[in-house]
């Protein structure tokens, strides 16, 4: 059987402020074309369909023109979704009773027994040959959330040992079911230990919470392979080569810059063979003026020489400008637009760094050292703390200037 597995589309996200369902509709366009060259026989979707749980009906639209585009594309085609962290769970799922019968499976809940207990047959999904002989069984596992996974007593950490004990459980279960010459894969989606995390990922480490990772051992040895989802680069993890993140399929963010995103594809007989990754074309592309931080004048004069628009708008590549400054500049962003007027490319993002001088070490102040503190010893230690240099002399006139009104105003 011929297994294709993606993750993290995050349909309805917005980059810097820009739509995306351009992109992403091509994206979709694409994958159903790999779908009926390739010949898939099952679609595992590893989480975050969408950017955020209460989607657009234009996403919502999206999403299900595809699942329907892509079942007709071929018609045995079964297709695994699991909720991930950006998802409703349950808003998800609410069509599972009407997609089943074209099998499309969406697992959002981790459903409980009336004594409390993990009904763990509701994680369990069959795929079955042209035939309808069971080949194969998945764990389709979503984003757990806490009370989703066993508690664990007299343990460090819950949620590690928790979501481990949840897979131990779910193998065990799917081993008794399952007969002989039948296959057991996983799904998931969740932060693996050691695995390399892009710039927007750091962001997603504060919506688990920044408990612990999860470690390739909580994925039982005997499992034929796991399809990860949550992290976006993709990549293998604990050196198995059947222990994957197929990463996300646009660029999340401009440290992607140079990132080739992709899906993997794989047969799987009694083992793995054929697995590959089909590189997913850049439908937008990212551009970085300069490479590297560069002072105002000479950034405003690169972007002076950018070619004329002579594109649509939606293929127009999204731009990051790189600038080095000494100290605030308030007019930045009006000079970094009108250099751009009527140039090739959307500006999404103005990255400013400050000179790296030696700073002293932080300083811990005590109630009563604040309380002695004047006002322009508050702004000069914040403002050194931001600009990494001294504030300077017209700026401390400035303040002090402020500062003098506002007293005589409160007096």
């Amino acid at each position: 059987m011929k297994i294709l597995h993606t993750a993290d589309w995050h349909i309805g996200q917005l980059f810097h402020e820009y739509d995306r369902s351009y992109e992403h509709q091509k994206f979709l366009d694409w994958l159903i074309e790999i779908i009926r060259i390739e010949q898939v026989d099952v679609l595992l979707v590893s989480g975050d369909i969408f950017d955020i749980s209460n989607p657009s009906a234009t996403s919502v639209k999206m999403f299900y023109t595809f699942l329907n585009e892509a079942t007709k594309a071929n018609a045995n085609l079964q297709v695994i979704i699991t909720a991930g962290n950006h998802d409703s769970a349950s808003r998800l799922e609410s069509p599972k009773p009407l997609l089943e019968s074209s099998n499309v499976h969406i697992i959002g809940v981790v459903e409980k027994n009336i004594d409390g207990k993990i009904d763990y047959e509701k994680l369990l999904i069959p795929i079955r040959d042209s035939s309808g002989n069971i080949k194969t069984w998945c764990l389709a596992v979503p984003f757990l959330r806490m009370g989703d996974y066993p508690a664990i007593t007299d343990c460090t950490n819950p949620y590690t040992e928790g979501v481990a004990e949840l897979y131990k459980e779910a193998f065990e279960y799917a081993e008794k079911i399952k007969q002989d010459g039948q296959n057991i894969i996983a799904m998931g989606h969740l932060h693996t230990h050691h695995a390399e995390i892009t710039e927007l990922d750091k962001t997603e480490r504060l919506i688990m919470g920044g408990v612990e990772c999860i470690p390739a051992t909580a994925f039982h040895q005997d499992l034929k392979y796991v399809a990860l989802g949550h992290i976006h680069k993709a990549q293998k993890i604990g050196g198995k080569e059947h222990i994957r993140y197929s990463g996300s399929p646009l660029p999340m963010s401009f440290s992607e810059l140079n990132y080739k995103h992709q899906v993997i594809i794989f047969e799987l007989d009694q083992e793995i063979k054929n697995l590959e990754a089909i590189e997913i074309p850049l439908f937008v592309t990212l551009q970085r003026i300069p490479q590297s931080h560069q002072p105002l004048h000479e950034v405003v004069a690169m972007l002076e020489q950018l070619p004329q628009v002579d594109s649509a708008p939606k293929t127009t590549p999204y731009l990051e400008v790189r600038v080095l400054l000494e100290g605030p500049e308030p007019a930045l962003r009006h000079k970094v637009e009108t250099a751009l007027t009527g140039k090739k490319v959307r500006l999404a993002k103005i990255d400013v760094k400050y000179p790296d001088y030696a700073q002293e070490a932080p300083e811990f102040i005590t109630p009563e050292k604040l309380n002695e503190l004047q006002p322009l010893d508050v702004f000069s230690k914040i403002y050194q703390s931001r600009y990494n240099s001294i504030v300077p002399t017209e700026i401390l006139q400035l303040f002090q200037e402020v500062a003098q009104e506002a007293n005589q105003t409160v007096e």
